[in-house]
């Protein structure tokens, strides 16, 4: 991967000042209302109610902070905290009456201010801006995604194979059957690897790399979560597996799939492999593909 250059990192800063500072994030009444804009910004994310170890997930804020927050919300009348009726080590936290009519305030506010940016330009420039915005969002989650590798028998490991086995099974005209999935001592240790991508702690997505025979290994199970979908993340999760085949020594890459997955075989082609003969009976192949690795620096 090349690296940051000192200059896409100064414009990235430069966007960042010249943007919070626009929709006044600095300033102690955000949208000209009596409080900040982190206050304002957890009123909406509590929305319709949530459990306050989802926000603390959600926006990645710590635990004594958020409480500090959220009692002030409460104080204000804005809030109110309970037990969850279902799990009672968990705390809820819903608005009020007030913090329902605040908040509607507050988005009509919001959008008036995003309106009166926007109507500075023309029909065709904010339909560019919209495109530009959504590109930099796809971007932004991509780069906040990592992919790590864990245990074949980790729970996520597994949490993501039943997604991957659900989501094929509903693809395959035939089917799935999730015996076919990969066995934990296949892709840990010395035999394999499998690997997870996470957004914010979430799993969206993995991958599976076993040995086949000296020299050449199998991808199976590439799969990302349909949130993450028109992102990227497959080939990240492709490139990852790749570093950690030639990591091991493995100099060649095989794997097969499906008649259906039309978007799977045009990714492995722009990828760099190429479509070979059956090298094995799996019932649920219909192409064969290599790829040869390079070391790195090679």
């Amino acid at each position: 991967m090349d690296p940051v250059s000192t200059e896409q990192v100064a414009e990235f800063r430069r966007f960042n000042r010249y943007f919070t500072r626009r929709i006044g994030a600095l300033d102690d009444h955000y949208l000209g209302q009596d409080r900040p804009l982190g206050e304002a910004r957890l009123l909406f994310e509590i929305g319709e109610g949530v459990s306050l170890r989802e926000l603390r997930g959600r926006l990645g804020l710590d635990a004594g902070y958020l409480s500090r927050m959220t009692k002030t919300l409460q104080a204000q009348g804005l809030v109110r905290v309970s037990v969850h009726p279902g799990d009672s080590r968990l705390r809820v936290v819903e608005l009020t009456r007030a913090g329902r009519v605040e908040l509607a305030e507050q988005n009509r506010r919001a959008d008036a201010l995003a309106a009166g940016l926007l109507e500075g330009l023309s029909g065709p420039q904010r339909d560019r801006l919209t495109e530009a915005i959504g590109t930099a969002q796809r971007l932004l989650r991509l780069a906040g995604i990592t992919v790590t590798r864990v245990d074949g028998a980790a729970p996520d490991a597994r949490a993501c194979l039943d997604a991957y086995a659900a989501d094929i099974d509903a693809r395959f005209p035939e089917g799935f059957d999730p015996s076919d999935l990969v066995r934990p001592e296949e892709v840990s240790g010395d035999a394999g690897a499998f690997l997870v991508a996470y957004e914010e702690g979430r799993p969206v997505g993995c991958g599976a790399l076993r040995r086949l025979e000296p020299g050449i290994g199998e991808l199976r199970h590439v799969w990302v979560h349909p949130d993450a979908r028109r992102l990227g993340l497959a080939r990240r999760l492709l490139a990852a597996l790749e570093t950690e085949a030639t990591t091991r020594g493995l100099t060649t890459l095989r794997l097969d799939t499906h008649a259906s997955l039309t978007e799977a075989r045009a990714m492995y082609r722009a990828c760099g492999y190429t479509e070979i003969p059956p090298y094995s009976e799996h019932v649920y192949g219909d192409h064969w593909f290599e790829k040869r690795l390079h070391p790195p620096g090679n």
